[in-house]
């Protein structure tokens, strides 16, 4: 079976886009709706179910499965996306917990002013766990972009900034993932196809 999210609220008014929600930590409560079909013979799967129905994001990227659970990223969204639902924010991580049939909103990047100064966070994209706590995240955003830490209560952090330039390749980092052991941070450029290992020194964060 393949089947869509529906999320609402705690008083179970129905949430239309993630975007709406705003504010880290809020609970939404989850089911599942069957697509009618999934092989899509004669309609997309994503027209098949009425907005009423499903629970919309404008660009669903990176998930991990870890600490019981599904994280997973929405990489940005602007009014303009759907109009009247949609709310602006450059990123958000979200927990899907199975057992609860819930998903917690963990972080929200608001919108970058100025991307082409460093310090500031957007567009996330791959994402794994930490063994040290929290998770790693690839920006795929505007402007310089990072390997970015984010703990569980919300701070983030830069691990590793990208100084590629070339305007004609997609620089993006791509797949952070920890060694079994933990000692070793593994990450990937997209073109020309770097990888890089890692070595810390590591420590737990808050």
């Amino acid at each position: 079976m393949l089947a869509a999210l529906k999320a609402s609220d705690r008083a179970g008014k129905h949430v239309a886009d993630l975007s709406l929600v705003t504010v880290p930590g809020t609970v939404l409560k989850v089911e599942w709706k069957a697509i009618p079909d999934r092989d899509a013979r004669t309609t997309p799967t994503r027209k098949q179910l009425p907005d009423t129905e499903i629970t919309r994001s404008k660009k669903l990227e990176g998930a991990w499965w870890g600490d019981g659970g599904a994280y997973i990223v929405s990489s940005f969204s602007r009014e303009t996306d759907n109009p009247g639902v949609s709310k602006v924010h450059d990123g958000q991580i979200w927990f899907y917990d199975p057992k609860r049939s819930t998903i917690t909103l963990k972080l929200l990047f608001g919108k970058n002013p100025d991307p082409a100064v460093d310090g500031a966070f957007d567009g996330p994209d791959n994402v794994s766990v930490s063994p040290y706590g929290g998770v790693i995240l690839a920006e795929d955003g505007e402007g310089i972009q990072h390997l970015v830490g984010a703990t569980d209560s919300g701070r983030t952090f830069p691990v590793a900034r990208n100084d590629f330039s070339d305007a004609t390749k997609n620089v993006e980092f791509t797949g952070p993932v920890y060694s079994p052991d933990g000692k070793i941070l593994f990450a990937n450029i997209q073109e020309p196809g770097y990888m890089f290992a890692i070595t810390g020194p590591w420590r737990s964060q808050e």
